[in-house]
């Protein structure tokens, strides 16, 4: 169901239909006046605009429903805090002013930004709305603007969830799903290929941010610690594993796993919609990034007890890089069945464990005192997802924050250089 394969089939398919319509390249982009994401993304749209020949059309929607941001204050807090580190990276403009915008400053934001829908200077208008929202200052609306805005956003929320998303920043290609600006990349991509690029084969607007995999300057002082929270049922987990440990060793960090259990197994609502796009999103940035996925035996209840029952013990032996990733390229990338012995097995021993002494921890519950623990850590720090990683106070979450752990360790190193002396 999810492979590169059927994908490029179907968009094989979007493309011939739209080349027998002669119909437009028509991008969706759905905007949400009070989301950081959005206001990044009106800042590099215009210039996306620019170079592919595409009918943009602008939808506006309210925040995500619940089901979708079950720790909803931690998500806002979150979010502001990532779009402020993306925004410095990319070189746009978000400042985080440690609060949301009222619920007053988004309605009147939701009239103006209604009214200004197909306008040339769109764009324009929303970067300036949404910078007097962060910033806290009155928006003033002119008197041909309607405060009966709540239709159009009703509207929008009933495209999307029928299309199958549920949250701002994102753009619709061809049945295509593109979150956010660390997204963009792959629909430019799309477009460049379809021959919709209007100046040749343009470099991304926001090109992606690679890691450290040789080795950093020796560093003087203590030696740095990299938390990594995980799930064993996380796909995002199961195509990080290996640039965790690189970027780990790369700066001489000691990676400390920490185990917590699935949101599905937290209580946690999954949608399909969002469990579609969280499976499509890594189908494509495994093929990126070169990691194989997609040979998957998913290992939701037991199978994950299971795991974290022979987890506990192998970190406590020094082997629990080895058995998490022995388990996650299993169940991720090679369909085996973890909740088999014979599945299970075979990821103990080519971990380097001995299958007979790690088989009657199976059934014992020491572990779920540590997930406690360690779930309990990681919602201090205001995320709840995995993978997430901690480098002191900073933490990130998702696969593609790594050089903000990276930026972390970094910035470690020189706070021990300058403490020690060191040159």
């Amino acid at each position: 169901m999810f492979s590169i394969e059927r994908r490029n089939a179907k968009r094989r398919k979007v493309e011939r239909e739209r080349q027998a319509n002669n119909a437009p390249h028509l991008v969706e982009y759905y905007h949400e006046a009070g989301d950081p994401y959005s206001h990044l993304m009106v800042q590099v749209l215009p210039e996306f605009c620019r170079r592919f020949d595409v009918e943009l059309k602008i939808i506006l929607v309210a925040p995500p429903p619940d089901w979708a941001a079950p720790e909803r204050e931690k998500l806002e807090s979150y979010a502001r805090t990532d779009a402020a580190r993306l925004a410095e990276r990319a070189g746009l403009k978000f400042n985080d002013a440690g609060r949301q915008p009222s619920r007053e400053q988004v309605e009147v934001a939701n009239t103006m930004l209604s009214a200004a829908l197909g306008a040339e200077a769109f764009f324009e208008q929303a970067e300036q709305i949404g910078a007097k929202l962060w910033a806290n200052e009155d928006i003033e609306t002119s008197a041909h603007e309607s405060a009966n805005h709540d239709a159009v956003l009703q509207d929008g929320a009933e495209q999307r969830d029928a299309k199958g998303h549920y949250l701002g920043a994102t753009l619709l290609y061809g049945g295509e799903w593109y979150w956010g600006l660390d997204r963009l990349h792959y629909l430019e991509e799309r477009l460049t290929e379809l021959g919709a690029a209007t100046g040749g084969n343009p470099s991304p607007i926001f090109v992606p941010p690679s890691i450290l995999t040789g080795s950093a300057p020796a560093s003087s002082g203590d030696r740095p610690e990299i938390h990594w929270y995980l799930s064993f049922r996380s796909p995002y987990t199961g195509i990080v594993a290996d640039r965790i440990k690189a970027l780990a060793d790369a700066y001489g960090a000691d990676l400390k796993l920490r185990f917590v259990l699935p949101m599905v197994m937290r209580g946690m609502e999954i949608r399909r919609s969002k469990g579609f796009y969280i499976m499509s999103d890594v189908v494509r940035e495994a093929e990126r990034l070169g990691i194989p996925f997609g040979d998957i035996c998913d290992p939701v209840g037991k199978p994950v007890e299971r795991g974290y029952a022979i987890l506990h013990r192998a970190i406590e032996l020094g082997k629990g890089y080895e058995f998490a990733k022995s388990f996650l390229s299993g169940v991720w990338s090679e369909g085996i069945d973890a909740g088999s012995d014979a599945g299970l097995k075979r990821i103990t021993e080519r971990a380097g464990l001995s299958w007979a002494e790690m088989k009657p921890l199976l059934g014992t519950e020491d572990w779920r005192e540590v997930e406690e623990r360690n779930q309990a850590e990681m919602l201090s720090y205001d995320v709840w997802g995995v993978p997430s990683f901690r480098v002191g106070d900073t933490a990130a979450w998702g696969q593609d924050r790594l050089w903000v752990t990276e930026d972390a360790l970094k910035a470690a190193a020189s706070s021990n250089d300058t403490s020690t002396g060191a040159v």
